[in-house]
């Protein structure tokens, strides 16, 4: 069997053979396509490294609240019978802000002043009876026991007048406790009860925002916690706005960080106030650390980072080692890697320590799949945008007052597809502009078919 499949395999091998030989001219030649992936440029957008002001910045939110919140409590318990401001209302110092059922607190008041009258009467007939028994006892008319009484007798009056005026006291105080009045000046920002209800002593009526100014307080990781100093200028944004809303200070700062979240409070005074700030208000609180002039500044989207994994035999440990870099175009056509050392770091931008000089191109479109030394075809940013994005401009094409853009699209389309693209009629031009991004590509498509049909009948005529 083996000797069988040996003859059969043989001529086979014999014809494969002689298959190959001379005839090396049908045989397809792949070689001119081995450089091409590699040879071919890469299309990218460039800007030119250029020097600016960059600050290190602490970031945190905060709440902004009055400096001084002050609490008004009923200092007596019982039904409120009038409300005389409202939320926003500014008041004055002692100004009248509600009014408390006074009739119990009248009535103690009178009986107060009654009692005053009476411990009055008795001391000045005590004090009648003491000075004629004194005289009795200088000339030995009565005993040292009877004076003693009378004694006693007069000092306890003077015991209940005074008693007697205390009560009176509090009894007044009583009364105009029956006033809730405001302690400071300044702004209502709420209110707990309603005409009717029953007011507690010491629970809150008001509060009070005081006009002394307001604060934010913010709550920072130790990182920054530690950096950011009293004195330091604070610039504050409110979320939904884009430019500074208020100016302040560092004012306070905790000595101590919290044991719970290990946050540390600083407190920033306001120095300057826009119509966008107001208590309650959530404000993003920028601290400037650092200001460096003059830095080399470029966009973080430029840098290419990489990541390696470097094993520690020591420790036994995997640690991950990050460079960062940037690719330079050298003469618009290769692109040059540079390895950098990075520095303060302010939103999208980051300084550059080394690595990079001013007025050099850097690449900030696409570097992620650039090589050292790789070709690159610096593009304008028009290129990069998608056809949706693209617009079709009306008129000659060829016209030199024509956008960027247009003449960059016709002449895709014309060396693509002959002159299907660029010799568009005005009623197509028309007819594109009110076309949705899918039907032109449909219609894009129908042209490009189209050309090639032509292509091809044209080939046919010239072959025959």
């Amino acid at each position: 069997m083996k000797k069988h499949l040996f003859l059969l395999l043989i001529p086979a091998l014999f014809i494969l053979q002689c298959g190959g030989g001379d005839d090396s001219s049908q045989r397809p030649d792949f070689s001119r396509f081995a450089g091409f992936s590699a040879n071919r440029a890469t299309s990218v957008e460039t800007i030119t490294v250029s020097q600016s002001t960059i600050a290190d910045q602490v970031r945190s939110y905060g709440t902004v609240k009055a400096q001084d919140l002050v609490t008004v409590a009923p200092q007596v318990s019982n039904r409120l019978t009038n409300i005389y401001v409202d939320l926003g209302d500014e008041v004055r110092a002692g100004q009248l802000m509600a009014k408390i059922y006074d009739k119990t607190f009248r009535d103690q008041l009178n009986q107060a002043k009654a009692q005053v009258e009476q411990s009055k009467i008795a001391l000045q007939r005590d004090s009648t009876q003491y000075d004629r028994q004194l005289q009795l006892l200088e000339k030995e008319l009565i005993s040292d026991s009877e004076y003693e009484i009378a004694l006693a007798t007069y000092r306890n009056a003077i015991a209940q007048l005074e008693s007697a005026k205390a009560s009176l006291t509090q009894a007044q105080e009583n009364f105009n406790f029956t006033e809730v009045r405001a302690p400071v000046s300044g702004v209502v920002v709420s209110r707990a009860l309603e005409v009717g209800d029953l007011a507690p002593s010491g629970q809150t009526l008001f509060e009070l925002a005081s006009n002394s100014g307001y604060e934010s307080r913010i709550f920072l990781p130790i990182q920054d916690w530690r950096a950011v100093l009293i004195g330091q200028t604070v610039q504050l944004r409110v979320s939904n706005e884009s430019s500074v809303s208020a100016r302040g200070v560092i004012s306070r700062k905790s000595p101590q960080l919290d044991p719970t979240t290990g946050l540390g409070e600083v407190v920033i005074t306001l120095t300057e106030v826009g119509n966008a700030i107001y208590p309650g208000v959530l404000v993003e609180n920028l601290i400037n650390i650092q200001t460096k002039e003059n830095a080399i500044v470029i966009p973080r989207s430029a840098l290419v980072e990489v990541v390696e994994t470097v094993v520690n035999p020591e420790s036994n440990t995997i640690e991950l080692e990050r460079s960062y870099s940037v690719f330079v175009s050298n003469g618009d056509s290769v692109a040059e890697r540079r390895t950098l050392e990075l520095g303060i770091e302010q939103g999208d931008k980051i300084e550059v320590l080394s690595g990079l000089s001013s007025g050099e191109n850097i690449i900030i479109t696409g570097q992620q799949g650039l090589e050292d030394g790789g070709r690159i075809s610096v593009a304008s940013g028009a290129l990069f945008q998608t056809s949706e994005e693209n617009t079709i401009e009306s008129g000659d094409t060829n016209n030199e007052g024509g956008s960027a853009v247009s003449r960059t699209n016709n002449r895709s389309a014309a060396s693509g597809n002959g002159n299907s693209f660029a010799n568009l009629t005005d009623e197509q031009r028309e007819k594109l502009r009110n076309m949705s991004p899918e039907e032109r590509r449909a219609y894009f498509q129908q042209l490009r078919q189209a050309g090639s049909d032509s292509s091809a009948s044209a080939n046919n005529s010239s072959n025959r």
